[in-house]
């Protein structure tokens, strides 16, 4: 099938306390159990670095055009699966892997001081919950302005809102793998059917307008 839709999903290496990164873990368990026959998953490890992200991200978006980027990044706070509703630009003074921080303290120089995904995240949520997987799923506003932020920030910028940032819980806190692995699967799945909805009900406006 040539015209596949083409879906984007990474994970970060491991950092700081997080010697194994849950979110890396979680998308290869992912990529094992796939998004279905309809679906192209790359799937792509992420540096915890300011610099190769501000490259990786606009070649990634480029070469690979997709219809949507999801990041997923770990965060030793969250109890459960996270969905980041928007990514900040300024504030980033938190060293990498590389004991670098971006002197400018931001993403994009004179870029707004925050983007939102065009993924409604509440809806999402709404709609996971009530499938009843065993993972539990909740929304946020704030990725924590280091490189999960950051990555975010800059791919929403880069591919117009078309992402989403879902922050998992570290492996065991509670969940293994396996679960991680198939919560990624059903949230992904259902901002999919979103996008779409939003692209029938584009096209149906457009075809009134004859």
């Amino acid at each position: 099938m040539a015209n596949k839709k083409k879906v984007i999903v990474t994970g970060f290496e491991p950092f700081g306390e997080h010697a194994v990164n849950a979110s890396w873990v979680a998308v290869q368990e992912l990529d094992r159990i796939g998004l279905g026959e309809d679906i192209d998953l790359f799937v792509c490890e992420v540096p915890v670095e300011y610099q190769a992200v501000q490259t990786l991200l606009p070649s990634m978006w480029e070469e690979h055009q997709p219809l949507l980027v999801v990041h997923v990044g770990v965060s030793g706070l969250a109890k459960a699966v996270t969905l980041e509703q928007c990514g900040h630009n300024k504030g980033y003074r938190r060293l990498d892997n590389c004991c670098f921080s971006p002197e400018s303290e931001c993403c994009i120089e004179d870029g707004p001081e925050c983007i939102s995904s065009v993924l409604d995240m509440e809806a999402v949520c709404k709609r996971v919950s009530e499938a009843g997987g065993r993972a539990k799923v909740t929304v946020s506003k704030d990725a924590g302005r280091y490189l999960c932020d950051y990555t975010y920030y800059t791919s929403l910028f880069v591919g117009n809102g078309r992402s989403a940032f879902i922050h998992v819980p570290p492996l065991g806190k509670p969940y293994s793998s396996e679960e991680l692995g198939r919560a990624l699967q059903t949230i992904i799945t259902e901002m999919l059917t979103q996008l779409e909805g939003e692209h029938a009900q584009a096209h149906c406006n457009h075809k009134g307008h004859h």
